[in-house]
């Protein structure tokens, strides 16, 4: 064995009071076991804005009780540098159902031992008694006006995975340079303080509190204010059968339809109770549509229902499927959701405020990958809609900054199925989300209209957007990097491609080298970052083509969207010109013959 690895594994031994990790690194040095080892040990999970998400096991590479100890005593050592009232605001911790018993580690383990090291240091915590969605961190946080907010969970990862979410005090996730801030300080407080394994000094502490019950009741009773039309809820013939697949999502959604006087949806059995097993799906993803909707759909035909809202494991993405007069399913897409929940939160917005002066204030916002739908909504109606980078971390910052401007910011979405339908949430939320779309599909049944024919009636009002999304897998980074270097210098030197195949391109941003040509001075907006890839090409036949790597994943990711004109309504031959588009890029932009990419698997 290296002496690094020596010596990371001697200080485990040292720190590690999980008899079930200890054993298991200690059984892999008597074995002699390098290669596992070295798994466990070769790097520290890196600390980034999304927190940490990896699978759970023993060493610094996994997620246990340890790790849990030092990442949790570098963030509040972090927080006492950031917040001089930090022991008068205090933080709150709450978890998910998930739960590895070959390492002895489960999100409830894992929340005890963080509020205790923060109740070791005279800090007050906010500890949920029991499981609860993700959204009910930042709802917390800025309700009660905390400092921080720590949600344990991997979402909807795979069922060995968990992982560790971290809020700000402005109710959102963080962003840099916070990050890097909580990573050094991790570094700098690795041993494990005196109390740090002492989770009984949690009992009849004076600084824990348990907000299970009041949170429940303010959340629900903030909810009801987006509810528009009780009277059609009450009175709806429409039903809805729900899953949680085996999350924490069941009694939230079930409390959620009783806010809204609805009846409350079915269940799918098999999947309402959380289960860290996840027996019934591969992946636990809603996203990957129709697989994990079997039983769901078995349901709904059964009982003759006609919609699925399906959570994922942690409750704060929606998805949502609906059946057609053909007969077969259709699951949207989170950018057809995002469409009509925005044609919705803004309908009903209008019908309560007459005054045409308010639109000034009213805010959307989505990602720069999600479909622009809501920009065309916007032209029209008189709102501003704005964009930021990708994922929930920069719309709730963003949203958070346009509300303290005394801002209304209405609606936020992604097209990985998140949505932020109610502000007093500034994350995604597949509670609210999941019982606002129930009471659109009712007011719709009320004008004989189903989701997917209003979906037709935005477009033909707002102009067609569809929408491809895909990827190619390529586990180089010298690869990856060589191929966006090459579109950087398509035709010799500085040069950004003038077309791709027969389309022609209008207008290029890169967010990578921040250079941007629709603006006066070449510079992007938006914040950029080098440590990531990403190009977007508008083209002149109203197409979009965003190219970008994942921060988890070997992939390099695609999003495609045609944004027509409204008038333009043949649905069928702008499928086929996005058809073209797509292979284009494939061919043209990614080549991968050349860099011997893998297609996304089917």
């Amino acid at each position: 064995m290296d002496s690094r690895l020596d010596q990371e594994t001697a200080q485990w031994l040292r720190w590690d009071k999980n008899p079930l990790t200890l054993a298991s690194v200690k059984q892999l040095i008597a074995a002699g076991n390098t290669e596992e080892l070295q798994k466990c040990f070769s790097a520290r999970m890196e600390f980034g804005t999304a927190g940490l998400r990896a699978a759970m096991g023993a060493g610094i590479s996994h997620m246990n009780d340890l790790t849990i100890i030092q990442t949790t005593q570098g963030f509040c050592r972090y927080l006492e540098k950031q917040f001089s009232d930090l022991k008068q605001r205090g933080v709150v911790i709450s978890f998910d159902a998930r739960a590895h018993p070959a390492s002895g580690g489960s999100s409830r383990r894992f929340a005890r031992l963080a509020a205790t090291t923060f109740i070791s240091q005279g800090i007050p915590v906010y500890l949920f008694s029991d499981i609860t969605p993700t959204p009910f961190v930042p709802y917390t946080v800025s309700h009660l006006k905390l400092c921080a907010g720590i949600m344990i969970t991997a979402s909807h990862n795979p069922k060995q995975d968990n992982g560790y979410k971290v809020y700000w005090d402005n109710g959102a996730q963080i962003i840099s340079p916070h990050d890097k801030g909580i990573s050094q300080a991790i570094e700098e407080n690795l041993e494990p303080w005196p109390q740090a394994w002492d989770d009984s000094i949690l009992n009849g502490s004076l600084l824990l509190h348990d907000p299970s019950a009041s949170i429940n009741k303010d959340y629900f009773e903030d909810l009801k204010k987006y509810c528009f039309h009780r009277a059609v809820n009450k009175e709806t013939k429409v039903k809805f059968v729900h899953t949680s697949v085996h999350g924490v999502g069941h009694s939230f959604v079930q409390s959620a339809f009783k806010a809204f006087d609805f009846v409350p949806p079915e269940a799918v059995p098999e999947q309402k109770d959380p289960d860290p097993e996840f027996p019934t799906v591969k992946y636990p993803n809603p996203e990957e549509g129709k697989g994990v909707l079997t039983l769901s759909f078995a349901l709904a035909d059964k009982i003759k229902a006609k919609i699925i809202l399906a959570n994922d494991p942690d409750a704060d993405r929606l998805a949502v499927a609906e059946k057609q007069d053909s007969g077969k399913w259709k699951v949207f897409s989170g950018n057809e959701l995002g469409a009509l929940l925005g044609w919705w939160l803004f309908t009903s917005w209008k019908e309560k405020n007459q005054d045409h002066s308010a639109l000034q204030n009213l805010y959307m916002l989505s990602s720069t990958v999600s479909s622009k739908i809501l920009r065309a909504i916007a032209l029209k109606e008189g709102f501003h809609f704005e964009e930021t980078l990708t994922g929930f971390k920069w719309m709730g910052n963003r949203a958070k900054q346009l509300i303290d401007q005394g801002k209304n910011v209405l609606f936020a979405f992604e097209e990985a199925i998140g949505y932020m339908c109610c502000p007093f949430v500034l994350d995604k939320d597949g509670v609210s989300a999941a019982v606002i779309t129930a009471e659109l599909a009712s007011f719709l049944a009320t004008k004989n209209l189903s989701l997917s024919q209003q979906l037709k009636a935005i477009y033909v009002e707002y102009g067609y957007h569809i929408t491809r999304a895909s990827y190619f897998i390529c586990h180089d980074q010298e690869t990856i990097k060589q191929l966006f270097e090459n579109l950087r210098n398509y035709d010799g030197k500085s040069n950004y491609p003038k077309t791709c195949g027969r389309f022609e391109i209008s207008h290029i941003r890169d967010l990578t080298t921040g250079y941007d040509d629709n603006e006066p001075d070449k510079k992007a907006i938006l914040p950029t970052s080098k440590s990531s890839q990403m190009i977007t090409f508008s083209f002149a036949n109203g197409g979009v083509a965003t190219m970008r790597t994942s921060g988890t994943e070997p992939k390099i990711k695609y999003y495609l969207e045609l944004c027509a004109p409204p008038g333009n309504s043949d649905p069928e031959q702008l499928k086929k010109e996005l058809d073209e588009l797509v292979s284009a890029v494939e061919e043209h932009f990614f080549q991968p013959q050349k860099y011997n990419l893998q297609p996304k698997g089917e």
